[in-house]
């Protein structure tokens, strides 16, 4: 365990008479061990009461009173609100993130589009036990959830599972506290409070040696009236002295008070920041939901209603952004219940103009109304009428507004009585429905009452709502307390106080605050809360001027923060989208370089986080400069996929982009950095971030300017990152240095599966190298080595390498210089090969006598699927050998013999193969020199054949003789899908009786018949044949 920190001097409170932590520990074990009576190290201040007996059988009766009240407490079963075995797990973590430290909650949702980094599990009955044999358990644990993930649920859960019986079994006590708790005490001392949770000890002075194993929960962090200051909280090791709350929480933690004592928090991200990560043991998060956990969630709470739950799902689904927060549980059940009343009350054409809701604040407009509308009162009431709605509203947002607007000022979120006391808020008023909606009441321990809002942003809604309201007819500054400032009179002018504020928290705390402010003055949440809230109409008189005020924030700072892509969404809440429509325009349009301004890189920024398209892979290739690429760095974090193609990046670009893969945030998977201007300094730069990067699968180098010092940084960085699965440097000039660099990684590395090295300049050396690693490595799935001069010797090295490697899948070794002696090697070891499915050889130098040995190869491997010989020397005889084999080979589905002027000779071998083949899918023939008499003879072999599917007789000569007997064969064919007879002088005659034979075949999908010379008229009569005879057809003419 770590070494605790324990201060000394007067204010530490040293004990009277109690021993030392040790000494107390030590003594319970002993009593509960029953040794009270013998051990002289029993603590003395214990009474023994006939209530508090201390032998071994009271002992197990009073734990046993303790998990039914336990029980009592937490209930006995999962509250509505999603599947209950999302929390049999929790992920772990590694520290927080910057988002996590200083962002909105919503803002984390957004910027990581739901999800967070791939991590290790963890289940909830192993939460607290070590996670491997060389470690042990963990003391001070964490778990963090921004607000409404369930984070309170899951301690229930796991409470209720102890008291079962079913987790946590090395605990013999499980003490559940929360902050709302313990907010009720000004000072309160470490006996007190556990005996406030376990009062079946007896006396408090028996709570002074809790059991070795005991859990000491606190809950809700975030909830505590008084910020955690370890730096200056003076320690205190004696439980009985009374201290302020915050001192004695932290002195708990630190390990001062019940050191022996495990300790679970439970926190909002940002608040949780509070406490030093050295004395955090393990950190854990909660996931939020998935798609299938939000469909079961709704499902819970429509069971009955399919129709709406259908047109709920598909209005979540529609909406990227609605999607996104219904990760978060009580967000989906807040969506539920405001979709569930809006779907329950469209009555006329006026309601169904204002549905769906397509803006946040439109949502909780309908949540409003739902409040307003008394849905879910006891039967029997009458619902309310118009006026008592409006008047309803008012008085809600009048009653709670003030208190939610301050509290959010002052980051509280959880009230009490003398809270409720000074904003004047009327306690008789919260027990009627409206209120129940937004604000939940609960008992604390020390009986008096806590009351929160439902959900935080309901928090910020009713606080819009307020300041909206108040800001029309105040004369001073709203978010000065004391009402001293000077004069501001004009909603504007207070609207413009607000935005600064946004602007200047950098906690984000206002950032949802002010989308709600701003979508109030959009057109259609003015006709939803017309009468009950707004007025009707009011909204006009302000619309643009905010907007324009709105956009006057974007200022040219260095780095669009997220306060300023807050700044778009105010705007699409406001209705207000020409800016952001402007740059999805731009992007589609690739006229995305010209948009230089802070307002289009905001903009950008927000796009990048909301925009569909972006979220299966940001485009900005041929697009940004260093200084628009510089500013959008905070927000490239969360690109799932980023495409920087074709943008003239140099070398300190890569620097920036490296910080950006070495942040901790970064969620990054795949980055093309393709056709710019990278150097080996950048390439080095590129490097060092791998190191530390744990997201990244995918770096596409190709067609840069990176040389063996490059690739040398590259393969060290291979040598120690466990995530790039693919590394394409094709393109480059590593030459033979760096692909002996590249193999000395692949000796080490067991992750990167795929690797392109093609066009860098790599001779027979450099194959070596990389065949001697390949005996070592069984990860690499794909080597691309094609347009390299390995010449036969190198051939020959990756040959001897096949015949003992179990792992490579595809070997790309086209235009390599390779003769008969080279492929021959590589025969022979196909003949053995049992793993490699995928072989190009194309644009090499064989010749018949290499066909030969190609053709021994096919029949006796039983594994390769793809063989490609386009552009040898083949010529009939090698042609001929290899259809042969093909007639024996039951494995091979594709083969490439186009450009090796096969002949019709050729060509009827291979036909005779396709009569008895039963594997082959795809023939590729093109610019083979086959005639009529060849076409005809392949027509005959489709007449029968049943299993070929794509055929490509591209730039050959078959004629109008040749499309006919193509046009029988095709009238009995059943298998061909694809049919390329481009370029064959068809003419007009030749492509009609293509199109005419369709009329018995329809299962070809896809046919060419450009370049044949078929003239307009023809074309018209062949598309018209083509329609009637063959409509799913595709025909390119």
């Amino acid at each position: 365990m770590r070494k605790q920190e324990v201060r000394t001097g007067r204010e530490a409170g040293q004990g009277h008479g109690t021993g030392s932590p040790a000494e107390q520990v030590k003594a319970l074990m002993d009593l509960l061990a029953g040794k009270g009576s013998q051990g002289s190290q029993a603590p003395q201040a214990l009474d023994r009461t006939p209530d508090a007996p201390l032998g071994p059988c009271s002992n197990d009766s009073r734990i046993q009173r303790h998990r039914k009240a336990l029980l009592s407490k937490v209930g006995g079963g999962p509250e509505l609100g999603g599947p209950w075995h999302r929390l049999a797990s929790l992920l772990l973590v590694e520290g927080l993130t910057d988002l996590q430290l200083r962002e909105h909650d919503f803002t984390q949702v957004e910027a990581t589009r739901g999800g967070g980094h791939p991590a290790r599990t963890v289940a909830l009955d192993r939460l607290f036990l070590p996670l491997s044999r060389v470690s042990v358990p963990p003391r001070v644990s964490i778990t963090i959830g921004v607000a409404g993930m369930g984070k309170t649920t899951l301690v229930r859960h796991f409470v209720r599972l102890w008291a079962h019986g079913q987790v946590g079994k090395d605990f013999s006590l499980v003490l559940p506290l929360t902050f709302r708790d313990l907010n009720t005490h000004e000072k309160l001392c470490a006996d007190r409070l556990i005996c406030s949770v376990f009062p079946h000890v007896g006396e408090p002075s028996l709570a002074v040696a809790v059991p070795a194993r005991a859990l000491l929960i606190l809950d809700g962090l975030d909830e505590c009236r008084t910020p955690l200051d370890f730096s200056n909280t003076v320690a205190c090791t004696d439980p009985k002295k009374e201290i302020p709350v915050d001192h004695l929480i932290t002195n708990i933690i630190r390990g001062n008070l019940f050191p022996e004592v495990s300790i679970w928090i439970t926190s909002r991200p940002s608040a949780s920041g509070q406490i030093p990560g050295g004395l955090v043991d393990r950190m854990t998060e909660i996931r939020g939901f998935n798609e299938e956990e939000i469909k079961v969630c709704l499902e819970q709470m429509f069971p009955e209603d399919q129709a709406l739950l259908g047109w709920m799902l598909s209005q979540v689904q529609a909406d990227r952004a609605l999607y996104l927060m219904c990760t978060v549980p009580a967000f989906c059940r807040l969506t539920g219940m405001a979709l569930g009343h809006l779907w329950r009350s469209r009555t006329g054409p006026q309601d169904a103009e204002l549905w769906p809701p397509r803006t946040l604040c439109e949502l909780y407009s309908w949540y409003f109304r739902m409040a307003l509308s008394g849905e879910g009162q006891e039967k029997g009431k009458a619902s309310p009428r118009i006026e008592q709605v409006a008047h309803g509203g008012r008085k809600m947002v009048g009653t709670l507004g003030r208190l939610a607007f301050h509290g959010l000022l002052k980051k509280k979120y959880v009230f009490y009585e003398q809270d409720m006391k000074a904003f004047g808020v009327d306690l008789a008023l919260l027990q009627g429905a409206p209120c129940s909606c937004f604000l939940q009441r609960e008992e604390t321990l020390a009986s008096s009452v806590a009351y929160c809002f439902t959900h935080l942003s309901l928090q910020e809604f009713v606080a819009a709502a307020y300041y909206y309201g108040a800001s029309r007819r105040a004369i001073f500054d709203l978010f000065t307390e004391s009402g001293v400032s000077w004069p501001r009179l004009g909603f504007l002018t207070h609207f413009r106080s607000a935005a600064q504020r946004a602007m200047q928290a950098e906690d984000g705390r206002l950032d949802v605050f002010l989308r709600f402010l701003s979508g109030l003055l959009s057109p259609r949440v003015n006709a939803l809360l017309a009468g009950s809230l707004l007025a009707q109409g009011e909204h006009q008189a302000y619309r643009t001027q905010v907007a324009e005020l709105l956009q006057g924030c974007l200022r040219p700072d260095a780095a669009v923060c997220a306060r300023a892509i807050n700044v778009l969404h105010c705007l699409h809440e406001l209705q207000h989208t020409e800016l952001a429509r402007s740059v999805e325009e731009a992007m589609e349009s690739g006229a995305l370089a010209r948009l230089t301004g802070p307002a289009h890189r905001a903009a950008l920024a927000y796009l990048l986080q909301v925009s569909d398209a972006c979220a299966q892979e940001a485009n900005l290739s041929l697009s940004l400069s260093q200084g628009v690429l510089q500013s959008l760095l905070p927000q490239l974090l969360y690109c799932r996929k980023l495409r920087l193609d074709t943008n003239q990046f140099q070398d300190p670009v890569m620097e920036l982009l490296g910080s950006v893969l070495s942040g901790k945030d970064c969620r990054i998977q795949k980055i093309s950095l393709a056709e710019n201007q990278i150097s080996n300094k950048g390439a080095k730069a590129l490097a060092r971030s791998l190191l530390v990067n744990r997201s990244l699968t995918s770096l596409d180098l190709r067609g840069n300017s990176i040389g063996p010092q490059g690739a040398k940084a590259l393969a060290d960085a291979l040598k120690i990152n466990r995530t790039l699965t693919s590394l394409s440097l094709q393109g480059n000039t590593v030459r033979d240095d760096g692909a002996r660099s590249m193999a000395e990684a692949l000796a080490s590395n067991r992750t990167l599966s795929m690797l392109h090295l093609q066009k860098n300049s790599i001779g027979p050396m450099g194959a070596q190298r990389m065949a001697d690693a390949l005996k070592q490595n069984r990860s690499l799935k794909e080597l691309m080595f094609s347009s390299n001069s390995i010449g036969d010797g190198g051939a020959k090295a990756l040959a001897e390498a096949l015949k003992v490697n179990q792992g490579l899948e595809s070997l790309d070794l086209q235009s390599n210089s390779i003769s008969d002696a080279g492929v021959a090697a590589l025969m022979g070891a196909l003949c053995t090969n049992q793993t490699l499915l995928s072989l190009s050889l194309r644009e090499n130098s064989i010749s018949p006598e290499g066909a030969q040995a190609i053709a021994h190869a096919l029949c006796a491997n039983s594994t390769l699927k793809n063989l490609d010989l386009t552009a040898n020397l083949l010529h009939d005889q090698g042609a001929r050998a290899i259809a042969v084999a093909v007639r024996e080979n039951r494995t091979l589905t594709s083969l490439h013999l186009q450009e090796n002027a096969i002949g019709d000779d050729g060509a009827c071998a291979v036909a005779r193969a396709l009569k008895v083949n039963t594997a082959l899918t795809a023939l590729y023939l093109q610019v083979a020199s086959i005639g009529a008499s060849g076409a005809q003879v392949l027509g005959e072999a489709l007449a029968v054949n049943r299993t070929l599917e794509i055929l490509d007789l591209r730039g050959n000569a078959i004629g109008v003789a040749g499309a006919k007997a193509l046009a029988n064969a095709l009238k009995v064919n059943s298998s061909l899908r694809r049919l390329n007879l481009q370029e064959n002088s068809l003419g007009m005659d030749g492509a009609i009786c293509i199109a005419t034979a369709l009329s018995g075949n329809h299962r070809l999908q896809h046919i060419n018949l450009q370049g044949n010379h078929i003239g307009d008229s023809g074309a018209r009569m062949i598309s018209e044949a083509i329609k009637t005879n063959a409509p799913t057809c595709t025909v390119e003419m």
